[in-house]
Parts: C-alpha cells; structure tokens; sequence
C-alpha cells in the first residue's frame, strides 16, 4: 500500500512537471517597449524640421543626450515570443539653430508590422432569442 501511494504521488508530480519540461509549450505574448517607431513615420523625418515638428512625428524621445541637448534617442524593443529581442535605435542630431541636421536609423525597420490583421466583418443574422421564437412557431 505504502508503495503504491509513493508511485503515485511520484507519477503525478511527474506529469505535473513536464509540462515546465518543453520550454515553447506554453504561450508568451509579444512586448513591445519604447518609442513604437514605423517606417512609414521615419521616412517623413527630413532635414531642417524643428523639434516640435519630431516630437508631432514621432513623439517624445526615450532619451535626450546628457552632455547634449541636441541628440534625441528613440529606442523601440520588440520580443515576439520566445525570439531573441529586436533592437531599432533612431539617433535624431539637430543644428544649434534648432533644426535637424542629421538623423540615422541603425537598422532598417519591418514595413507593415500589423499585416495579419483583418477587421471583423459582421452578419446580418437573426438573434438568438428569434431563433428560438422561429422554431417554436406554428404559422
């Protein structure tokens, strides 16, 4: 009796932990941290916009130099699952007049991240309730 209960509390914490065992088996959602940065709002950065015009643009920075105040960072993480983290750094340098000078983006960004997206597209169909009604009705 005394081994049968050990085996079976043996065999159920057995089962109970292998499911920790597969490290994919259990669903992680995708972070994104930072600036959410798009290709399409990069590519309207240009030259001699005013730091007004890149905060409507693109938002505030996530960091702005500390030794200077012309340097803005945008950092954008992003971590899919349990694929390694994807890192896109823009580096927005302005002019001491007060417009940008220069801007890099250290590698390129995906061109339409939300593309398996697609809207709901409704019914015109009857509700329950006249679904009930219909099938008890005589006439």
């Amino acid at each position: 009796m005394r081994l049968k209960s050990v085996l079976t509390v043996l065999l159920v914490s057995i089962s109970v932990t292998s499911c920790s065992l597969y490290n994919k088996l259990v669903y992680r959602i995708d972070v994104p941290q930072g600036n959410y940065l798009q290709a399409e709002q990069v590519a309207q950065l240009q030259n001699g916009m005013t730091p007004v015009q890149v905060q409507y643009l693109l938002g505030t920075p996530m960091l702005t130099d500390p030794y200077s105040s012309y340097t803005w960072y945008y950092v954008y993480l992003q971590q899919k699952g349990y694929e390694d983290p994807q890192q896109h750094t823009l580096t927005v340098n302005f002019s001491q007049q007060g417009v940008v000078s220069d801007f890099h983006l250290d590698k390129p960004l995906p061109e339409n991240q939300n593309s398996d997206i697609k809207p709901l597209e409704l019914e015109d169909s009857k509700s329950w309730w006249q679904s009930v009604k219909d099938f008890f009705s005589f006439s």
